[in-house]
């Protein structure tokens, strides 16, 4: 005769219940922080990897701009040189100052000027200022003298006339800036400074 066996299932207690839930919870938090570590040492490793980049980059743009600046200093540039200023006109529009300004090209090839700009002052007073319309170019292996012409207002004068006096010479101060392409380096400023004496015109002169 075949017995019949019966399976009794064991009645699970809540406490066990809950310390499977605990001990599942628990693993899946210390997966979590293993994941977490990991991403953290990788986001470590990424920083200091910009950084040193960042600081090698700083270095290399350093050394460019000092490769740069020792070009640029042993570069040959034009000599300029301002040999004159002196009272050029007396009009009704006002009086006119003419600058003789010398430039010897160093290159045998033309030199384009971009740009020359002036500003002309008496007596630490503003006269005139002013850009050269196409100052044109110099030619190779020569020097160029330039007419830079000044105008200054009839009221600008008369102020001083009379703040000075007639017929008295007056410290001038002319402000030059000539901008050159120059090969390899491009455009390239060469400020220059001339101070003298000049003498002003008189009221006469201002209302003739």
């Amino acid at each position: 005769m075949a017995t019949e066996s019966s399976s009794t299932t064991t009645p699970v207690s809540s406490t066990t219940l809950k310390s499977a839930i605990r001990r599942n919870i628990l693993s899946h938090c210390r997966a979590s922080r293993r994941i977490s570590s990991s991403k953290y040492v990788l986001l470590r490793f990424l920083v200091k990897s910009l950084l040193r980049l960042s600081a090698k980059m700083a270095s290399l743009i350093e050394k460019a701009k000092n490769f740069v600046t020792e070009k640029v200093v042993d570069i040959k540039k034009p000599e300029v040189d301002v040999l004159d200023v002196d009272l050029a006109d007396v009009s009704r529009d006002g009086v006119t100052y003419k600058a003789k300004v010398s430039i010897k090209n160093p290159y045998s090839v033309s030199i384009p000027i971009c740009d020359l700009s002036y500003s002309l002052k008496f007596a630490g007073r503003l006269a005139g200022s002013g850009k050269v319309p196409d100052p044109g170019s110099l030619a190779g292996n020569e020097t160029t003298v330039l007419d830079v012409i000044v105008k200054v207002p009839h009221n600008v004068l008369m102020s001083l006339v009379r703040d000075i006096g007639a017929d008295w010479d007056i410290d001038y101060e002319l402000e030059l800036g000539l901008t050159f392409d120059l090969p390899i380096v491009g455009n390239f400023t060469i400020p220059i400074t001339k101070k003298g004496q000049i003498k002003l015109p008189s009221l006469s002169d201002l209302w003739t």
